[in-house]
């Protein structure tokens, strides 16, 4: 998933673009996978139209609140690391946007757990110089390989190295 060249400055490059792994997905999954049971046991258990259309209707809304919105925020969320910037960009149709200029970044910090570890991924935590602190990236794929290149980007920057960024 590339982010969109539209949107970057002149001079400014993508170094890293990713989207939470795609374990947040089990979750939803599962959901679709037992409410489909139900409404198969609930159908042969029941021979009412009303009882099915009730529960027609209730598996409707759990899919979607259970199912379709997570993947849909999932599909929709991207966290990207330029040479210049920090943008994390979600949502479909009410969209969200959060830039950090690099230069406010005052570190980039990664935590693996024992289940992130199973699947390749990880929290990325980028702190800057704001009042609210850090923003916390959850499940980011290769979370030690992104905080690696955001690190070479942050000491590039730091030590006056601007070639790479068209200046």
């Amino acid at each position: 998933m590339a982010f969109p060249s539209k949107l970057l400055n002149p001079g400014e490059h993508v170094v890293v673009s990713t989207r939470t792994h795609p374990k947040a997905l089990i979750g939803p999954v599962l959901v679709l996978l037992l409410l489909v049971a139900a409404v198969v046991v609930l159908s042969r258990v029941t021979d009412s139209t009303a009882v099915g259309a009730v529960a027609g209707a209730v598996s409707v809304l759990v899919a979607i609140w259970f199912v379709l919105r997570p993947v849909v925020a999932w599909l929709t969320t991207t966290y990207t690391f330029t040479n210049r910037r920090f943008i994390k960009r979600s949502g479909f149709i009410a969209k969200e946007g959060r830039t950090i200029p690099l230069n406010r970044i005052s570190g980039v910090d990664f935590e693996i757990g024992v289940i992130d570890r199973v699947f390749g991924c990880g929290t990325l935590v980028v702190s800057d110089a704001s009042t609210s602190g850090s923003v916390m990236l959850h499940d980011v794929p290769d979370v030690e390989k992104v905080q690696l290149q955001v690190s070479e980007e942050l000491h590039r920057l730091s030590s006056g190295d601007r070639s790479d960024d068209g200046a």
